[in-house]
């Protein structure tokens, strides 16, 4: 349930994040053509952010007054607007707010699946979800998420559109689709992001995330090329260069001597620091931007023999508790898509086309950012001020 909404809340509080919200959705006003198409995104960014149990277009409009879903809906579907500026208020939006002055901060890239019926939702098909753990009939989301010392929040988003849709041409159109689309990774598809990210003026300390991405080695070296530090997981059959001769990185960990091993929190977790043992050891040469190749194992304490594996890039000064601390935060884009399915209705969308996707996931995207922007600034004034009056809520 969305913070703004909650009947705890000071009237000063609440006056001042309504404040904070039209500034928020000024900001965006260029991305839309229509006076009109910019309220009603408005309102459908406001129902976002409500009280509202399921948030699909019937429910939607109810909470902002509607009697028929169609203003709901026409702003996903015919309104002209630019979600991709949007997406670009959101990122510089949650620089601003989430991060410190001079702080890059970590991009986590991942994805996560929309469990869907039928067969005319634009990239959907059986196929495995993360989110599901198993085949399921779905659409694929690739994500970036911007994790400071102030807060998180998801910054970018691509649908993932698999070979057999690239290749039906008429199911595309249906779907509208791009024209000339092709079909890309994920880990392509990551890169495309990362390259938004970084072409927006974002500096991420290190980018992290998961096996699907650190096995590719194409995305691996465009990190590099781009002097990117990174903590990526990879799978136990990766192999690096030992002694002239390549070598599986699940072997290398069992020849590891004992002392070899440091006891070390990855973080605060939700029930406490996340203790696992750790091992590193620099190995190649440095690149050309003069950082240096770490190889990372994570060992549980409570069952030894299940290990993690990492491939890092980092500065020529990084140390072993530098990449820990790095490997720890890649939990922090879970934490985004349970909020944003829990709060701001990421997943609770009713339409079929590649533009309705982007526009619902963008505006999500965005609640959830003024989300963590707001609750960050509440934790920090309530550590100050003293109880006032309360009232039940502002967002309706």
């Amino acid at each position: 349930m969305a913070a703004i909404s909650s009947p705890s809340k000071t009237r000063d509080e609440v006056e001042r994040w309504a404040e904070q919200f039209h500034a928020m959705w000024k900001q965006a006003a260029d991305s839309f053509q229509r006076k009109d198409t910019r309220a009603r995104a408005g309102q459908y960014l406001r129902g976002l952010l409500g009280r509202v149990e399921r948030k699909n277009g019937w429910q939607l409009a109810e909470y902002v007054g509607e009697s028929t879903p169609y203003a709901m809906q026409h702003v996903l579907d015919r309104a002209d607007w630019d979600a991709d500026k949007v997406r670009d208020e959101l990122r510089r939006y949650a620089v601003a707010h989430l991060l410190t002055p001079g702080e890059g901060g970590v991009v986590v890239v991942d994805e996560t699946g929309f469990l869907k019926k039928g067969d005319k939702s634009a990239g959907v098909q059986r196929q495995y979800s993360g989110t599901a753990g198993r085949i399921e009939n779905c659409q694929i989301g690739v994500f970036l998420a911007l994790a400071g010392s102030r807060g998180r929040a998801l910054v970018d988003r691509e649908l993932y559109l698999p070979q057999g849709w690239c290749e039906d041409e008429p199911r595309c159109r249906e779907a509208k689709i791009p024209a000339g689309t092709k079909f890309a990774t994920k880990p392509q598809l990551a890169q495309k992001m990362l390259a938004r990210a970084w072409d927006g003026g974002l500096t991420p300390a290190w980018v992290l995330a998961d096996e699907v991405y650190g096995n590719d080695s194409k995305f691996r070296r465009f990190l590099e090329e781009r002097s990117q530090p990174f903590v990526l997981a990879v799978s136990s059959q990766q192999r690096l260069w030992i002694d002239f001769r390549q070598k599986r990185v699940d072997a290398i960990a069992k020849e590891l001597p004992p002392e070899n091993w440091v006891r070390m929190s990855a973080g605060e977790g939700m029930k406490g620091p996340r203790w696992y043992d750790w091992a590193a050891a620099v190995f190649g040469v440095p690149t050309e931007g003069g950082l240096r190749h770490w190889m990372l194992f994570r060992r549980s304490v409570d069952k030894p023999e299940e290990l993690a594996y990492y491939l890092c890039l980092a500065p020529e000064n990084a140390t072993m508790k530098d990449l820990v601390e790095a490997a720890g935060q890649r939990w922090s884009i879970e934490r985004c898509f349970e909020a944003a399915k829990q709060e701001t209705g990421l997943d609770e969308y009713e339409v079929r086309s590649w533009h309705g996707w982007h526009r619902h996931i963008t505006l999500s995207m965005l609640a959830l950012a003024f989300l963590s922007a707001v609750r960050v600034e509440a934790a920090e004034a309530e550590a100050v001020a003293p109880p006032k009056k309360r009232i039940r809520r502002w967002c309706r």
